[in-house]
């Protein structure tokens, strides 16, 4: 007889029980579309902030920092911006977001918050700041008080309304982390990488590699079975502005240009140039799991390999019947070109356990956009 586990990512019915409980509140009721299986997405609040800069509030709480009387003799912010009725977010400036959502997590939880899967591939940076912090993205056991929302539209132009959604929240109980043992052993169980076409077989056990994670490899071959195949997207320097209301709305031509399988299965990747690739094998997250992408950079050379890093349960899972769904990446290199090579080892993912199995799962109840996905762009593109 299994016994529950004590430490793990809380699932889709604690997080309304968190909600029910007041630990989560909202100026605007949250609504049941923005609980997932293992976290709850975050909604834009009425009013952005034009900033000069990025910065940490570690000394001072976020709106002393905010509500200044004349912005020309603020420090920090420019101007001011009503999202009620929709804005405009150029590309390369930083805006700051007070968020709809504010937490009194217990001192057991904490939390941590990533972009939506959609904003990583829209090339949107953004994370999560909150009052008296040293870093960004992870909110202590305890906390209590607003969210805020750091975005820097690094590719494209968008525009955003009050309750968008671009980021998500992940609470957390204890030390979730799966070893890799553990990996190893749930992977012979119930099988977590699968190769890609045409065989779709699970990895064998000494292709499977750990260490503190999961690693996986680029795909740069893309689909045999095309005399041509589309190996990869590269964002288009000048475009029109995105409508993040607008699904399936675009022409991707207009804002990527397609990157085509090389002779020597060889990327040149371009400094500062931003990337959408695939994974050349297929994940799958057992209902009793969460996933996340973790930065990978520093041992792989000056290079972001994703923006968007959480994967549900369910995910490439399903109730069972999947064999697994291709890792989107989103890249971006620094400072110097980077050569890459197909089967090249590219990202690590990291899994944590659930507190217990959410009431709903990736992909079955709940909406979800990439289930089956290949080499996929945003939702906002036509197929």
């Amino acid at each position: 007889m299994s016994t529950q586990p004590t430490q793990g990512i809380l699932p889709y019915q604690q997080i309304k029980q968190l909600i029910a409980s007041g630990a989560i509140q909202a100026d605007v009721p949250i609504e049941d579309r923005q609980i997932q299986p293992a976290s709850l997405d975050l909604r834009l609040g009425r009013k952005a902030y034009r900033l000069i800069s990025s910065f940490l509030p570690e000394l001072s709480e976020i709106t002393s920092r905010l509500n200044v009387l004349d912005f020309y003799q603020s420090d920090l912010v420019m101007y001011e911006i009503d999202l009620t009725e929709g804005a405009i977010l150029e590309k390369g400036h930083v805006y700051l977001v007070p968020l709809l959502e504010r937490v009194t997590l217990p001192k057991t939880i904490r939390a941590r918050t990533n972009p939506k899967s959609t904003t990583g591939r829209l090339d949107v940076f953004t994370r999560v700041v909150t009052d008296l912090n040293t870093g960004f993205d992870e909110i202590r056991a305890g906390y209590s008080g607003p969210l805020y929302l750091e975005i820097v539209p690094r590719s494209f132009t968008i525009k955003v309304k009050t309750g968008y959604a671009l980021n998500q929240i992940r609470f957390v109980r204890g030390d979730a982390t799966v070893s890799d043992r553990s990996l190893q052993t749930l992977h012979k169980r119930e099988p977590l990488l699968y190769h890609n076409l045409p065989t779709k077989q699970a990895l064998a056990a000494r292709d499977f590699r750990t260490d503190r994670g999961l690693f996986l490899r680029i795909d740069l071959k893309g689909d045999d079975r095309s005399a041509t195949p589309i190996i990869g997207y590269r964002a288009k320097k000048n475009s029109h502005v995105i409508d993040l209301s607008k699904i399936g709305h675009y022409a991707a031509l207009d804002f990527w240009e397609p990157l085509y399988r090389h002779r020597q299965d060889s990327l040149l990747l371009e400094p500062e140039e931003f990337y959408i690739l695939a994974s050349k094998e297929r994940i799958r997250v057992p209902a009793g799991y969460a996933a996340e992408m973790v930065a990978f950079e520093a041992a792989c050379g000056e290079l972001r390999t994703h923006y968007a890093g959480f994967f549900d349960p369910g995910f490439g899972y399903g109730q069972g019947e999947l064999h697994g769904t291709q890792v989107v990446l989103e890249v971006r290199p620094h400072d110097v070109p980077f050569l890459i090579h197909d089967g090249q080892t590219f990202f690590k993912v990291v899994y944590d356990r659930m507190l217990a199995r959410p009431s709903q799962l990736y992909g079955t109840a709940l909406g979800s956009s990439y289930q089956r996905q290949g080499l996929t762009l945003s939702k906002h593109f036509k197929v």
